[in-house]
C-alpha cells in the first residue's frame, strides 16, 4: 500500500504539475516557489544539518509541493493530492530524520531541491509532459527513504518500521 501510495502522489503531482505549465502559472506562484528553492538550497549548502535546518527544510518542503498543487488550479487535483500524502512515507515530507545528517542523506535532499528547480523551470516553459515526467521521478524517492526504514536493522532507523510487512498476504 505505502508503495502504491507513493506512485498516486508522483501521478496526481505530476498532474498536478503538467496543468500548472498548461494553465500558464501566475507570475506570483513562480516568484513563491523560487523562493522556496532559493531557501533549500541555502540550508542543503551546509556540510551537515541541524535538527532546527531539518525543521526548517520539512516546512520549506511541504510549501513547495503545496504551491504545486495549488498552482495547478484544480480544486479536485488539490484535494486528491492531500488524500494520497496521508499514508506513511508517500508524503513528500518522509524523509528520514536520523538519517539526514549523513552525507546520503543530505545529497537525497540536494537532488530532491533540484527536481524541484526542474520541475518549476519546466512550467514555467510551459512544457507539461516534462514537468509531469520530472514530479513523478521526484514523487519515487519516497521509496529510497522507505526501503531505508525497512533496511535490515530497521529499529535504529524508525521505531515501529519492524511492524510493516513486506509483502502483505493476498
Amino acid at each position: 500500500d505505502i508503495r502504491d501510495a507513493i506512485e498516486v502522489r508522483g501521478t496526481l503531482e505530476g498532474l498536478a504539475a503538467r496543468l500548472a505549465a498548461e494553465r500558464g502559472p501566475a507570475p506570483d506562484d513562480m516568484g513563491a516557489m523560487r523562493e522556496c528553492i532559493d531557501r533549500i538550497d541555502t540550508l542543503l549548502a551546509k556540510a551537515e544539518l541541524s535538527p532546527p535546518s531539518v525543521t526548517h527544510y520539512v516546512t520549506l518542503n511541504a510549501r513547495f509541493h503545496a504551491l504545486l498543487a495549488q498552482m495547478s488550479g484544480s480544486p479536485i487535483v488539490q484535494r486528491q493530492i492531500a488524500r494520497a500524502v496521508t499514508l506513511p512515507f508517500a508524503s513528500p515530507n518522509s524523509v528520514m530524520v536520523s538519517n539526514l545528517s549523513v552525507a546520503k542523506g543530505r545529497d537525497r535532499l540536494v537532488i530532491a531541491n533540484a527536481q524541484h528547480r526542474a520541475v518549476l523551470d519546466a512550467i514555467g516553459r510551459g512544457e507539461g509532459a516534462r514537468a509531469q515526467a520530472l514530479m513523478q521521478e521526484h514523487a519515487r524517492l519516497a521509496h529510497a527513504n522507505l526501503a531505508e526504514a525497512l533496511s535490515p536493522r530497521p529499529s535504529q532507523r524508525l521505531p515501529g518500521a519492524g511492524l510493516i510487512r513486506r509483502n502483505a498476504a493476498p
